[in-house]
């Protein structure tokens, strides 16, 4: 038998059950570990000590990362950048590439820029050159041009899949292992947990403290449209305002479109499984609105169309829990699940990744390593980074669901087409980030 201590990062995508989601654990400073790893959906931030009572075989690792999701692979990437190596292990059997896009601006293109996989992407999707905001009778609000507002702007909206699969080939072979699977877990009368993996090998954990990502009451409905034959819409993101309920597209490629519906909601509702279901009630939602958007939905294949409650976390000074615990830290959704408001939770991911690589890869060539001093600076910086956004981008789905008439009014009237300016509203894309 063969029992093993270690620490490590452990990442958790509150992601809800509609989509996959990732979680990603690190082991440090040359550790044994054995071939398997840990994934669940309810797990956060944890230290741990293995026990394992099977012959299992063993390798050394810096880093070991337990998800291939999008902030495990740019963390490895980043790593391998800087000359360290690291062991990703995945659950499934193969990257989990399904979902629809989400849409970068110039700090996320900064990170890709920094980690080498920028140009691989903008060879494949559009640049978006601005926005239109409309009332759902069609009348056109306000329109923007990013450029005007910020000459050095970039907005793209990605595949998932693409994504995750541009970060996997450029990591050395043999970095990702797939089919890790969790067995069973356990809760002790003293509030740890006992892992269980599939070859026997047990993880005992003790959690950090941190609360579920909070439901802010709105659900929406997101999907791919296929245009196998070229889509016609012009390179720009199209905005609808209703009455608690606004959707809103996005040429990706020449020939995908991606496109949302948010609504409020009491509850995050139940699971739907039946795909055209959610594609019928995503429709039922704006049956009365501008028909381009209807067609859009109508090109979508029903298996991309996806449901989820839209969830965040705010990270209160001194109540909130901090990124890390001794050689424990926190990154991307993990630590700070965002509203995607302000098209952020992707970019912090990657910035964290970048941010974490750094901190960590000075920290494990130094002759005098800290890894717990390194993850408390990382921690401290992203925090100021983060914790406005968060907030920021909760408000700004508050204000874009009012459901009073009178107030959307003024929306749509006064404060969209004379009061509001799109250049304060990008602010927080700057980001600066040196190549690896």
């Amino acid at each position: 038998m063969a029992t093993t201590t270690s620490s490590f990062v452990f990442l958790k995508s509150p992601i809800p059950s509609s989509q996959p989601s990732h979680t990603t654990t690190l082991f440090m400073h040359n550790v044994p570990c054995f071939h398997s790893g840990i994934q669940t959906r309810r797990i956060k931030g944890i230290k741990a000590q293995y026990d394992s009572n099977v012959n299992v075989n063993v390798r050394k690792e810096h880093v070991v990362i337990v998800g291939a999701g999008i902030a495990g692979l740019a963390t490895a990437l980043s790593l391998h950048r800087l000359g360290v190596g690291s062991l990703v292990l995945e659950q499934a059997e193969s990257l989990r590439t399904s979902g629809t896009s989400l849409t970068l601006f110039k700090n996320g293109w900064r990170v890709l820029d920094a980690i080498g996989v920028a140009n691989d992407l903008r060879t494949q999707f559009l640049e978006i050159q601005g926005m239109v905001i409309k009332s759902v009778d069609g009348r056109e609000l306000r329109d923007f041009t990013f450029k005007e507002e910020d000459e050095s702007q970039e907005v793209r909206a990605v595949e998932r899949k693409v994504l995750l699969e541009t970060l996997a080939g450029q990591l050395p072979k043999d970095t990702i292992q797939f089919s890790s699977k969790l067995a069973k877990i356990e809760t002790s009368p003293n509030g740890e947990s006992m892992l269980e993996l599939t070859d026997g090998s047990k993880l005992l954990a003790k959690w950090m403290g941190f609360p579920e990502p909070k439901y802010v009451g709105h659900c929406a409905y997101r999907g791919l449209a296929s245009y196998p034959d070229g889509q016609p819409y012009g390179p720009r993101v199209n905005y609808i305002y209703g009455r608690g309920l606004r959707a809103g597209y996005v040429p990706v490629s020449p020939t995908k479109v991606y496109w949302f519906i948010c609504f409020n909601s009491t509850s995050p509702g139940s699971k739907i499984t039946d795909s055209s279901l959610r594609k019928k009630l995503a429709k039922e939602l704006i049956r009365d609105w501008p028909s381009e958007l209807l067609n859009i939905v109508d090109s979508t294949p029903d298996d991309t169309v996806i449901r989820t409650p839209l969830v965040d976390r705010w990270l209160w000074p001194t109540i909130t829990p901090p990124a890390s615990a001794g050689s424990v830290v926190l990154v991307g959704d993990a630590w700070h699940p965002m509203t995607p408001n302000l098209g952020q939770g992707a970019c912090c991911a990657l910035e964290d990744a970048v941010v974490l690589a750094k901190k960590l890869a000075g920290a494990i060539k130094s002759e005098d390593p800290s890894v717990e001093e390194a993850l408390r600076s990382y921690g401290t910086e992203r925090w100021s980074r983060v914790f406005p956004l968060s907030i920021r981008a909760n408000l700004v789905g508050s204000l874009l669901q009012w459901e009073n008439s009178v107030v959307c009014s003024v929306r749509n009237n006064i404060v969209i087409p004379k009061l509001v300016r799109l250049g304060p509203l990008l602010e927080h894309t700057n980001f600066t980030c040196e190549s690896l």
